[in-house]
C-alpha cells in the first residue's frame, strides 16, 4: 500500500468515526498541512486536521473521542495526528486568538493516556496558531466531509495571519538549532508572506528563498530543503544557521 492510499485509508476512518461520535453536532471535517500542500512525507510530516462543530462538546463525548483518535494515531505516521475542534461560530467571522473545544498532537499523547480527566478539564481556550490553519484551510484546504469550506469559514486578516505565523519564529534567532529543517523553511515562508503575501508550504517556501535571499544562504536552504523531502539527516553549520536566522527575522522585522 503507498503512503497516499495508507492516508486515505485513515482519514475515511477518522471521518466515519468521527460522525458516529459527535453526531447532528459535527458540522465538517477539514484537512489541511502537507497533505493538501504537496509535500506530503510520511516519514516527517503529520496529518493536520480541524473539526468544527455546532455547539459546545460535553466531556463525556470528549473522551469517546480522543480515545478515537489515540487508537487511529497507531495508525499514523510517525508524527502523527495533530487536530482542534473548534465552534463554527468561532470561524465567520473569524475570531483572534481563535477558542477551541479540543486540542490534540502526539506531544500531548502521554498526558491523555496518564491522566485522561485531568487533560479533558484543561485541553481548551485560544490557540494563535489556528489563525494560520484557517487561512491553508481558506485558500488550499480539502473539505473531507460536511458543509463547504467557504460556507463555514470567513477570510483571515492579513494582520492576524501575520500575528499567527510570526509568533511561531519570532525567538529563530535563538532555536534555530531546535529543528534546524523546520525553522530555516519556516523563515523562508514568513518573509515570504511578509514580501508578497504569499501562502506557502515549508517546500514552497525554502524553494523561495533559494530564489529570493542571498546567495550566502542558498546552500543552507537547499541542505533544508533536501532533508526535508528525503529521510536523509544533515550535518548543519551552526554559526551559518544562527547568521541566517539573525538576517531572516530583521527582514521580517523591517
Amino acid at each position: 500500500m503507498s503512503d497516499i492510499d495508507a492516508l486515505n485509508d485513515l482519514l475515511k476512518s477518522f471521518v466515519t468515526q468521527s460522525q458516529k461520535i459527535l453526531g447532528d453536532n459535527l458540522i465538517g471535517i477539514y484537512l489541511h498541512g502537507s497533505a493538501v500542500m504537496g509535500c506530503y512525507n510520511e516519514k516527517k510530516s503529520d496529518i493536520d486536521l480541524l473539526v468544527v462543530v455546532k455547539e459546545a462538546i460535553p466531556n463525556n463525548i470528549k473522551h469517546r473521542f480522543m480515545d478515537m483518535v489515540v487508537k487511529l494515531n497507531t495508525y499514523a505516521p510517525p508524527k502523527g495526528i495533530e487536530l482542534s475542534i473548534v465552534k463554527r461560530e468561532g470561524c465567520n467571522p473569524f475570531i483572534y486568538p481563535t477558542p477551541f473545544e479540543l486540542h490534540f498532537s502526539i506531544a500531548h499523547l502521554e498526558w491523555y493516556k496518564t491522566n485522561p480527566f485531568d487533560y479533558i478539564d484543561k485541553m481548551k481556550g485560544t490557540d494563535k496558531d489556528l489563525a494560520a490553519h484557517f487561512t491553508i484551510i481558506y485558500h488550499r484546504g480539502k473539505c473531507l466531509y460536511g458543509d463547504e469550506i467557504k460556507d463555514v469559514f470567513g477570510a483571515v486578516s492579513k494582520e492576524d495571519y501575520f500575528d499567527s505565523i510570526w509568533s511561531d519564529i519570532e525567538e529563530a534567532e535563538t532555536e534555530i538549532m531546535d529543528n534546524p529543517t523546520y525553522n530555516i523553511l519556516n523563515l523562508c515562508r514568513v518573509l515570504a508572506y511578509k514580501k508578497e503575501e504569499l501562502i506557502l508550504s515549508k517546500q514552497e517556501g525554502g524553494k523561495w528563498g533559494i530564489c529570493n535571499v542571498p546567495e550566502k544562504y542558498q546552500t543552507l536552504i537547499a541542505q533544508a530543503l533536501d532533508e526535508y523531502l528525503s529521510n536523509k539527516s544533515t550535518e548543519w553549520d551552526e554559526n551559518k544557521a544562527h547568521e541566517y536566522a539573525a538576517y531572516m527575522i530583521t527582514q521580517i522585522r523591517n
